[in-house]
């Protein structure tokens, strides 16, 4: 039987008030690994609780090696990717990465997994795991070798070498320093169907699923239909719902002070048209309607929000709209 997973002390500080994070890249134009360093300390100075990173090596920085710059290039914010995909490494590999930054950074790492996604379905022209030579399982393929590749990792954090002879992954007597981070860094597994939230409920610290590739809640009602089905998952294994940290991803954040402004951000970023996927998936709003929109997620049961901005330094004002009108809003 398994054993049910205990409140994450990681979780206990943050489950009674609404937290925000920023997750950022530098994968719309060729990447400058400068920016994203020199992003990172304003998003810490900003009073975010975490800066996170993508993880789509095939066109984007590589985020365990860039997260490690980040751990260097700040002092107290949480760091980690949002989220790595099991397929991409070897399970120890990754299990070793984690370690190591997370003991790099002084114990702010958090373990960010899912199962990958071919970008290919989603209309925004890329297909990586072909760009990288990786066959493209099935969702329920994917799943079991997320399930497993978690196992790994905690096995080789212990103290004894560890053996696994699973479907997917086959290691012997393999064993990595721990993290610093006891019992270890907070697990996130992101995605949200009913097999990824059940994994949630017996495994993970902490949800995260948005519109489009990050979990399909494209609506506010669609999220909460995701959370109470994450409360069933949750009492079907004797866990609390309380125990999890729930947390919504925004795959772009554009802010601005009024509408005018606003128009003329998104001109800015497109002015040949906004494609399919960011019709889909952009959320360009004035304050006032972020205040209204972040709030009608915590009405559901959010508690920590992840905004992507993709140009931090280009487009500094959403960060601090979101830090000095949003964010205080919030403050419980």
């Amino acid at each position: 039987m398994e054993t049910i997973r205990p409140l994450h002390p990681w979780v206990a500080e943050r489950r009674d008030r609404i937290t925000f994070a920023i997750q950022t890249t530098d994968e719309r134009e060729n990447p400058r690994g400068p920016a994203l360093l020199e992003a990172a300390p304003i998003v810490e100075d900003l009073g975010f609780d975490a800066i996170f990173l993508g993880d789509h090596p095939a066109w984007a920085p590589e985020c365990y090696i860039y997260l490690t710059s980040i751990a260097h290039a700040t002092k107290c914010i949480c760091i980690g990717p949002m989220v790595a995909a099991a397929p991409y490494r070897n399970p120890v590999l990754t299990a070793r990465l984690v370690s190591d930054i997370d003991n790099l950074s002084g114990g702010r790492f958090i373990n960010g997994l899912g199962i990958g996604w071919d970008a290919s379905e989603w209309g925004i022209g890329t297909n990586e795991f072909e760009r990288m030579g990786l066959p493209y399982p099935s969702v329920k393929e994917r799943q079991l070798a997320l399930e497993e590749t978690i196992a790994v990792m905690r096995g080789v954090w212990g103290p004894e070498p560890f053996s696994f002879d699973g479907q997917t992954i086959q290691i012997r007597d393999a064993n990595v320093p721990p993290p610093m981070r006891q019992p270890e860094p907070p697990l996130c597994i992101a995605g949200g169907g009913r097999n990824t939230l059940n994994q949630v409920a017996r495994l993970a610290d902490m949800s995260n699923f948005g519109p489009g590739p990050a979990g399909g809640t494209d609506d506010v009602s669609v999220a909460a239909k995701r959370l109470e089905t994450l409360t069933a998952e949750c009492a079907a294994v004797g866990r609390s719902y309380d125990d999890i940290l729930r947390s919504h991803f925004i795959h772009w954040l554009i802010l601005a002070e009024d509408q005018p402004a606003l128009d003329a951000k998104i001109t800015r970023y497109f002015q040949d048209g906004i494609s399919e996927f960011w019709t889909r998936n952009l959320v360009a709003l004035t304050v006032a309607d972020a205040i209204d929109y972040f709030q009608k997620h915590v009405d559901i049961g959010m508690q920590y929000f992840v905004c992507q901005v993709l140009d931090p330094l280009g487009d500094r004002g959403t960060l601090e709209l979101l830090a000095n009108q949003v964010m205080p809003r919030f403050k419980n």
